[in-house]
This record gives structure tokens, sequence and C-alpha cells, in this order.
């Protein structure tokens, strides 16, 4: 009984995997439409930017830093802030710089503009 349902759910695994790809076979443009409008239905950098800015000193900020701008940040400074210290974090891509406290995961200040240290006051 084992073997039957082991044979089966392979079965089922090779039929989808080959209607896949003979459904990209006669329409290859499916896939590419359909990651374009995943692509598309997120936020725009401005928005992004916004909803960091807006969201500023709140845990989890980080998070939201990191998920948006994955891969896209250059540390260019730290400076005594936050519960220690914080790192700013420049975006060159959209010229934006980030205040980062890793210790309790906010961002603390967002400037335009590449800025090595933000005034004590903001950073606290």
């Amino acid at each position: 009984m084992k073997l039957a349902s082991l044979l089966t759910g392979i079965a089922m695994v090779g039929l989808v995997t080959v209607g896949d790809a003979s459904l990209k076979a006669f329409n290859p443009s499916v896939g590419t439409a359909i990651a374009a409008e995943a692509k598309q239905s997120g936020p725009s950098v401005q928005e992004k930017i916004a909803l960091i800015t807006k969201n500023k000193g709140q845990i989890g900020g980080g998070d939201q830093l990191r998920r948006f701008f994955y891969g896209d940040l250059e540390p260019i400074g730290i400076q005594v802030g936050g519960a220690g210290h914080v790192v700013n974090l420049y975006n060159k891509a959209n010229d934006v710089t980030f205040s980062y406290c890793s210790t309790y995961d906010v961002v603390v200040a967002v400037k335009k503009g590449k800025v090595a240290q933000f005034p004590a006051a903001e950073v606290k």
C-alpha cells in the first residue's frame, strides 16, 4: 500500500512538471507576465523610503530597511547614538542615507544625500 502511494505521488509531480513545461512551450510569455506583474505590485522606491521614514524609531524598522534595500546599502560611518552606536548606511541608487541601530533593530534617522555623521540629536 505504501509503495502505491509513493508511486502515485511521483506520477502526480511528473504530470505537473510536464504540464507546466508544455504550457511554457506553447506560450513562453506566461511565466514572464506573471513575474512582471508580481514585480510591479509592490510599492515604489519613494514609497518605501517614505514608509521607513514614517516608521523611524519603531522596533522592526531595520527589518523593513533590509527587506526593501537588500544588498543596496553601503556602510559609510559609525557614530554614538541609540543604545551605543549606530551605523550610517548609504543607498547609492536613491542617494539616501539611513542611520540604523542594530541593538533595537530600528532606523533612527533618514536623510537625502550621503551623510557620514548625523547631528547627535537625531540619533539619540
